[in-house]
């Protein structure tokens, strides 16, 4: 009820209990084939390592005797196996291994779901980067008017901050855990070769050591999950200040209504993306300092990252979901942008002014004509063209004939249209480098 954000999201049915359950069964299931059970029993166990055939609930409240929910679990399965297959399950393994293969499984399920909204949101973004190239529109710095830009140009920073989040995230490592009681493997005899098997009957990365105390592999999660929140909390702040009345420059697609004021179509997505990058660093912090586990296997600092890190894939997943609705619905208005950069009667062009005064009056004496200037224009509600015009020390130079050209906005937009074609052709040179998960 209190995560719209997530909710009815993939990721949010890719991390719940049923899906971490079925993980732990996999996890499971994997171990006997790693362990070269005979085929017989391996057969068995997958037949019956299925989250249907378990109470969710029963083992959630049994999960308290032990702390953690493998303990019941590995009882449940063991009886609902033949004695020639019990004596394979779960066989030198402890725990946190189990967990931690299970957490690292849902994260690869839900990393998919993610990858895939991001990937769309790039690509609408590319689209409206290269469609919006020369589209001019005010350029604001400290909440001010600064100086021309384009929405292209704007767009491509979204862009290039959603691809750079991509692939942060799709290179983050992920490994399967196998360790035993005190990550020395004493219990699988030593079989050091059994992390490289196990990592391939689970489909996760291969870990150099068992990493029970040495949380990294969780920690970047949190880093990855938590830059692409930021990349995409930035699209949703620009649009929610952009699609404001007054402003009118962008607007969603499908917003939201109001319980109370019919007329509202609200910007309900970027709302909630904005909500969710506030608690990804969050998140990410909690994962962090989990880092800090103490002996081989640690109290506290583990059993903190659980759920923790499922809020961090669904808030992420959520987040990844509405930016691509949000991106694809877009709606851009040229003309109001067009209009606002009239709204200051030429103070945004200030600095283009001023460098072609600069040679012909003096630096110095070109900034306190201007700033004079702007502010009897801004105090009096008249154009800067107007207030210009009345400068003695600019009567008879070349430049007082063309202020009407220097004066126009959309003629001072830089390398604007240039830098988006270099961005979206970086984002096309790169290597593809990517690993899909």
């Amino acid at each position: 009820m209190l995560s719209p954000g997530w909710a009815g999201s993939q990721v949010e049915a890719a991390t719940g209990d049923r899906a971490l359950l079925q993980a732990m069964l996999d996890a499971e299931a994997a171990l006997t084939r790693a362990l070269g059970a005979p085929a017989g029993v391996c057969a068995e166990v997958d037949a019956v390592a299925r989250a249907g055939r378990f109470d969710l609930r029963d083992l959630a409240l049994r999960a308290r005797s032990g702390g953690n929910p493998v303990i019941p679990l590995v009882a449940d399965l063991t009886a609902a196996v033949t004695d020639e297959a019990a004596v394979w399950v779960h066989r030198g393994a402890t725990s946190q291994d189990i967990l931690d293969t299970a957490l690292m499984l849902v994260t690869r399920r839900a990393r998919s779901l993610i990858l895939a909204d991001l990937d769309t949101s790039a690509a609408t973004l590319a689209r409206l980067a290269a469609e919006h190239r020369a589209t001019p529109m005010p350029g604001r710095t400290l909440t001010q008017h600064a100086v021309p830009t384009t929405f292209g140009l704007k767009a491509a920073g979204w862009h290039s901050l959603v691809t750079a989040a991509r692939d942060r995230l799709a290179a983050v490592v992920l490994p399967a855990q196998l360790g035993g009681a005190a990550a020395t493997l004493a219990a699988l005899d030593g079989r050091v070769e059994l992390l490289s098997v196990y990592a391939a009957q689970t489909g996760l990365d291969e870990p150099l050591l068992p990493w029970h105390a040495l949380r990294t592999p969780v920690a970047e999660v949190g880093a990855a999950l938590a830059l692409t929140g930021g990349a995409l909390a930035k699209i949703a702040a620009d649009v929610l200040v952009l699609s404001r009345t007054e402003i009118g420059e962008l607007s969603e697609g499908a917003g939201g209504g109001s319980s109370a004021m019919p007329h509202k179509s609200n910007p309900v997505r970027a709302a909630l993306v904005a909500a969710a990058g506030r608690r990804l660093p969050q998140h990410a912090a909690v994962l962090f300092a989990s880092m800090a586990a103490e002996d081989e296997r640690p109290a506290g600092a583990w059993h903190a990252e659980w759920q923790t890190l499922r809020e961090a894939l669904r808030d992420a997943g959520g987040a990844a979901r509405d930016t691509a609705e949000l991106t694809a619905g877009l709606r851009v208005d040229g003309r109001r942008m067009r209009e606002n950069l009239d709204l200051t009667g030429g103070l945004l062009v200030s600095e283009r002014l001023a460098a072609a005064l600069a040679p012909l009056v003096g630096r110095e004496q070109a900034r306190r004509l201007l700033t004079r200037a702007s502010r009897a224009a801004a105090d009096s509600g008249r154009p800067l063209g107007e207030a210009l015009a009345e400068q003695p020390e600019l009567r008879g130079l070349p430049e007082h004939r063309h202020l009407a050209e220097l004066l126009d906005p959309t003629r001072y937009l830089g390398a604007a249209p240039e830098l988006t074609d270099r961005a979206l052709r970086g984002s096309e040179a790169e290597p593809d480098h990517r690993r899909d998960a």
